[in-house]
């Protein structure tokens, strides 16, 4: 049975947002108390979060599929819906989540990190927030915006400052076993190790973790053996250790060629050239094992690697190795460039940025796309006319008619508005009145009005200028 996972594809589900109300104050004696739609809720986000007690993928493994839930709708009597409630992942320290392209969305390192993996859609307003000078009662609401929805990858990177790299059975699991408290398998077999297992060690001062990789062979970089299983837990390591057997059986084998192989493949797979490096002689206990070591090490420091003696069964030279890769960890932590303060980068956008583009595609059809239009046709409840007149309003005040007849639209030419797999279409009729002039002023009512004193009137006119600029200037009422 599967006990460890380290990559895992995971299908993210928003919550949505819950619709506005429609509704109207109704009491005694008062059968018209003005609009009082409450809005709808903001749906659940989907957030993945570092808990290093966390170690392995593998509840999404067996459940991939993962959903927030949706805001609740507005009520009457200015009752507001309830949001949805966030989802909240766990994930181990060292995640990598990418798109299915194999970009890196985010490198989640650290406890606590955050990482939103699908952004819940925002609640429709009701009626009672669409109200103004000029539309008194709005008889309707913004439908709520669908969650965002996907499917991102996720992978392990392990988090230590050793890796012990070497061919299966080198001895890698019965090293970490003595250096600290982990209890990897051990046995006489290769690929025993199949998961990554962390020790932590303390020598002197220096505390550090040692990981112990599943084995290396030739081809590993392209995917032989475990391959990309194993590489993908050494990138983060600041320190290699190579760990050689001196009393391996297979006669075509010796610590030197070993060596020679884990390097090539950690050139092939990249990114690791800048590493430390440290041999490790392992099995000198062995009479054979010890008159190997002597006779290679000569060879090795020629290349310039510290080469270091030790028997995982006999427990010796593992004082000498603790301390070395303890001096090499401090040496590694001291040149990292100090974190400097997060930076804020605010990038505005130009001035003639109109928020939206118009392309002339096929004869006879124009797309429309922009966050703003975009988002206003999922809100907009087209069985709803007046509804439908309100989105026109919206859409002319952006400046998308004006764009369109730029762009050489005419009268019963086809728009859409948003992508190719989602989007609404419709006949342009450039010439049609649009939202409130259509059939008098929509979403105004006459039985409201009665005589006013000037300085009402006055306030009127005023809050009609200061509405009128606001939605010219882009302002959105959430």
């Amino acid at each position: 049975m599967t006990t460890f996972v380290d990559r895992v594809e995971l299908h993210v589900a928003a919550g949505s947002g819950g619709h506005g109300c429609a509704s109207v104050h109704r009491e005694k004696f008062k059968p018209l108390g003005g609009p009082d739609g409450g809005n709808g809720g903001r749906g659940g986000d989907v957030i993945l979060v570092v808990d290093q007690s966390v170690t392995t993928l593998l509840d999404y493994h067996h459940s991939p599929h993962r959903k927030a839930t949706n805001g609740k709708p507005g009520e009457g009597g200015n009752r507001s819906g309830k949001d949805g409630q966030d989802l909240v992942l766990t994930v181990p320290d060292g995640t990598v989540v990418l798109d299915k392209r194999g970009n890196v969305l985010a490198d989640m390192v650290g406890q606590g990190t955050t990482y939103i993996a699908a952004e819940g859609g925002r609640g429709g307003l009701g009626n009672a927030a669409l109200a103004s000078a000029r539309r008194k009662a709005p008889g309707f609401a913004l439908l709520g915006e669908p969650g965002r929805a996907g499917d991102v990858v996720l992978e392990l990177k392990t988090v230590a400052d050793v890796a012990l790299v070497g061919y299966p059975s080198a001895g890698k699991s019965s090293l970490i076993s003595v250096l600290s408290a982990a209890k990897p398998k051990i046995a006489d077999y290769p690929f025993t190790t199949l998961v990554p297992n962390l020790g932590v060690v303390t020598a002197g001062s220096t505390v550090y973790t040692i990981a112990d990789v599943p084995g290396l062979i030739p081809g590993a970089s392209q995917g032989r053996g475990l391959g990309l299983e194993f590489l993908r837990h050494v990138e983060r390591c600041s320190v290699l250790v190579h760990v050689l057997d001196t009393a391996t059986l297979e006669s075509d084998r010796d610590p030197v060629s070993d060596l020679d192989a884990i390097e090539a493949e950690l050139r092939e797979y990249g990114g690791l050239d800048d590493r430390p490096r440290l041999v490790v002689l392992n099995k000198v206990d062995i009479p054979d094992g010890q008159d190997l070591a002597d006779l290679i090490r000569p060879d090795l420091e020629q290349r310039g690697y510290r080469v270091i003696d030790v028997s995982a069964v006999a427990r010796n030279g593992l004082k000498e190795l603790s301390f070395a890769l303890a001096e090499i960890v401090a040496g590694a932590r001291a040149a990292k460039p100090v974190e400097e303060a997060t930076r804020i980068v605010i990038r505005p956008k130009a001035v003639d940025d109109a928020g939206f583009t118009v392309t002339a595609e096929a004869e006879g059809l124009y797309r429309v796309r922009g966050e703003k239009p975009e988002r206003w046709v999922r809100q907009t409840d087209f069985n709803n006319d007046e509804a439908v007149g309100y989105l026109a309003d919206r859409l002319a005040r952006l400046g998308v008619e004006e764009e369109l007849m730029k762009a050489g639209a005419r009268a019963g030419d086809g728009v859409a508005i948003g992508p190719e797999d989602d989007a609404v279409v419709f006949d342009w009729e450039p010439t049609m009145l649009t939202g409130a002039e259509m059939l008098g002023r929509r979403g105004e009512d006459h039985r409201f009005d009665a005589p006013r004193p000037a300085a009402q009137r006055r306030r009127d006119r005023d809050a009609e200028r200061d509405e009128a600029q606001r939605e010219f200037e882009g302002f959105e009422p959430f």
